[in-house]
């Protein structure tokens, strides 16, 4: 059975009040999916693509989070709109850039309440070791053990983000998506937490499903991949057969040697150069 399924699936995000164009009426956003169908199967899958491409958008409708305004989205053979929270959070983790929390608790109390009342209910062994439990090797892997007794409030991005890696695995949902989630971490934590998640992914049976900008970071650990094109056509296989040189070059919109060398742009700096090649191209 696919992971996912996406059955004639329509969705646009609604309009925001007082966003008009230079004649004062209201924009109405394009379709970011119209009647679009396709299966992926579980694998440890990286998402990649321009800014704007639906990524974000793909993840949070096969999650649940999102609803198409038509047709549906199915998770494990389930419609996932249909689904009370409870049952999507234990089919689906979410996390995600700049999540914010309300709650100053301590690390160490967070993580132990996420595993205590997930799927695993504190019962889950590491994947490294017999004598330790996953929360213990989560805390290892992670590099939680100076931050346990600090409160999420008082973490840096790069640590949060860290702590929300582990929040990921510890619930024990059936699939997890993941939304550029080690944007703020030093090189050596992101291919130290992407080793694991590849790793957790494979020895739990675990469809896990990341977005990232790293097109390097893919190469050398995703499965799967999902190359998203502006048009919202998407590319999936490995990355040797997705990531090629016209590949990559037609999605994003600048030459292969740019982004080689473009792991530190910004989307933002990324997709100001491609507009840019492009008025260039149009003279």
């Amino acid at each position: 059975m696919d992971c996912i399924q996406f059955n004639d699936v329509t969705f646009a995000y609604p309009p925001v009040p007082g966003d008009l164009d230079a004649e004062g009426k209201q924009i109405i956003p394009a379709s970011v999916f119209s009647h679009f169908s396709g299966s992926i199967p579980s694998a440890f899958t990286s998402l990649i693509g321009p800014n704007a491409s639906g990524k974000t958008t793909f993840m949070m409708l096969a999650a649940g989070r999102l609803i198409p305004q038509e047709g549906a989205c199915t998770l494990f053979g389930q419609n996932i709109a249909l689904l009370s929270q409870e049952e999507k959070n234990k089919a689906a983790s979410v996390i995600y850039q700049n999540m914010e929390f309300e709650s100053n608790e301590k690390v160490f109390s967070l993580l132990n309440f996420v595993y205590s009342n997930g799927t695993f209910a504190a019962n889950a062994k590491a994947l490294r070791s017999a004598n330790s439990s996953l929360l213990e090797e989560c805390i290892q892997v992670f590099e939680l053990d100076k931050l346990l007794d600090r409160g999420l409030k008082e973490l840096s991005k790069g640590e949060l983000q860290r702590v929300l890696l582990a929040f990921s695995l510890l619930y024990g949902s059936a699939s997890v998506f993941m939304d550029e989630p080690m944007f703020a971490m030093e090189n050596k934590q992101k291919e130290s937490a992407l080793s694991y998640l590849k790793e957790f992914s494979s020895k739990t049976g675990t469809p896990i499903f990341i977005s990232m900008h790293e097109l390097d970071l893919t190469r050398r650990f995703a499965e799967k991949v999902m190359l998203f094109y502006p048009d919202r056509t998407i590319d999936y296989g490995s990355p040797e057969e997705v990531m090629t040189k016209e590949d990559l070059e037609k999605a994003y919109g600048v030459p292969l040697a740019m982004l080689k060398s473009a792991e530190d742009m910004t989307r933002e700096e990324l997709q100001q150069t491609a507009q840019a090649i492009s008025q260039l191209q149009g003279k």
